[in-house]
């Protein structure tokens, strides 16, 4: 059953932003509210506690004078709320995680409503459950559900569409290692809320393997070469000066989601009611990535520095596993991940002084008929992407930038259904948005591999 349609009063909804990561929403936002060649021009905020967000407000307008933007009441726990909250705007943006515990009630009553949907979710448990679940009345009611719209996980979405884009004419790459470097002149403090999803996440890997098995195979990309080989614990990646080891990121499951809705429809998902000039940007756009199997490593240049990142890593697997464990874990964060996260987040200071780079290595062949005789690849092409902190800055303009870019070219996106970020804003000028904003896509080099 369609929505009745009927004006919205704001475009964009802000849920939970009195969070942490909320407030930095706020001030994204608000550089692009009623500025002339922006779609955003009516913004509310929405959340349990009206003072909070009064306060999230002052803290993001600062120095100048909070705008008049309206405050709106709403609860996961009061389902009436939300479902008032979503007949009003067109859009709503979700900082209120884990998600896994809080996203799924925003989710229905976005689809209820006919309103868009993005969140900053990192959580493949939620974002394949709602898909499973929500999919296919998201596409009935022309409401479009998108997660991942921060540093997880589109970087690594844009970041291996653009090096797949690298490889011209018959050369086609086999696989591309993403290797994530976080920098700062200070201590590194990463986000509390991410910190509890990967302990939650623990707790109920089961459930992840439990739905996928409810499902049908999807499926897969044809690559071209052999699949790559089973790599040592640690690699030391001399070209980029790094140390690194295996991220169990959301960012390699968020990328094969793509690549799997990619393989069912070659020159993407057809716009609502798209124009034929978009039409044929769509299919042009699709026809240059060529899919590769995909990982993600996390690095540091000392190899001390990566020691901590696996002692981080055994401390969230082992006491993950038990309620008693997770209980100690997100009460002494600061404890067991030697400073890596703490409860309060990181300073103004902390959050100004960091950066990363997501440096992706390919390799591939010159010609992709050569792959298919099982040869080793020839050919490598080294790409980045890189920008601010990842929690505070770079996630609130990624989420900014994905709502404006649905409002701006909603007819050119699918009706609606429940999608990665990728192959919903893959065609669209997302990638040129964020390098207007502080986030940067660079060819490093590509060479020949050495017989």
């Amino acid at each position: 059953m369609e929505p009745e349609p009927k004006q919205k009063l704001f475009d964009v909804v802000i849920f939970g932003a009195s969070g942490f990561t909320g407030k930095y929403v706020i001030r994204e936002a608000l550089k692009f509210l009623n500025v002339p060649s922006s779609p955003l021009k009516t913004l509310a905020l929405a959340g349990r506690n009206p003072d909070r967000l009064a306060q999230s407000l002052k803290w993001a307008s600062h120095p100048a004078d909070p705008p008049q933007i309206p405050i709106v009441k709403a609860d996961i726990v009061d389902p009436s709320s939300l479902a008032s909250l979503c007949r009003q705007t067109k859009l709503v943006l979700n900082c209120v995680g884990p998600f896994r515990l809080y996203g799924e009630p925003v989710v229905a009553a976005c689809i209820d409503a006919g309103t868009d949907y993005l969140d900053i979710s990192g959580e493949p448990e939620f974002m394949e459950k709602m898909e499973i679940f929500y999919h296919d009345k998201a596409s009935d009611m022309g409401s479009l559900v998108i997660s991942a719209c921060g540093y997880d996980s589109v970087p690594a979405e844009l970041g291996v569409m653009y090096n797949s884009r690298q490889w011209m004419g018959a050369s086609v790459p086999n696989r591309i290692e993403a290797y994530l470097s976080l920098e700062s002149n200070k201590r590194i403090v990463g986000n509390f809320g991410t910190f509890e999803s990967a302990v939650l996440g623990v707790a109920s890997a089961g459930n992840l393997q439990d739905m996928r098995r409810m499902r049908p195979k999807r499926p897969r990309p044809v690559i071209p070469g052999p699949p790559p080989s089973k790599a040592s614990t640690i690699e030391h990646q001399k070209q980029l000066g790094l140390w690194a080891v295996k991220l169990p990121s959301s960012d390699a499951i968020v990328v094969r989601r793509t690549l799997a809705s990619l393989t069912e429809h070659p020159s993407g998902l057809p716009g609502d009611t798209e124009s034929n000039d978009h039409i044929e940007k769509r299919k042009a756009f699709w026809s240059t990535v060529k899919p590769a199997h995909f990982g993600v490593k996390i690095g540091s240049k000392s190899l001390f520095g990566l020691v901590k990142i696996i002692l981080t890593g055994i401390s969230i697997g082992l006491f993950g596993s038990t309620a008693f464990g997770r209980s100690l874990l997100l009460k002494y964060p600061e404890f067991f991940t030697g400073g890596a996260f703490r409860k309060t987040g990181p300073t103004e200071e902390e959050v100004n002084s960091a950066t990363f780079k997501m440096w992706f290595v390919a390799q591939g062949y010159d010609d992709g008929n050569v792959g298919l005789s099982g040869n080793k690849p020839d050919t490598e092409i080294v790409t980045r992407v890189s920008g601010p902190e990842i929690g505070y800055i770079t996630t609130p303009i990624i989420l900014v930038q994905c709502a404006l870019t649905l409002l701006d070219t909603r007819v050119n996106l699918p009706k609606g259904g429940v999608y990665p970020p990728g192959i919903v804003f893959g065609p669209t000028d997302l990638q040129e948005r964020l390098q207007q904003n502080g986030i940067s896509f660079d060819v490093i080099s590509k060479k020949t591999i050495p017989a």
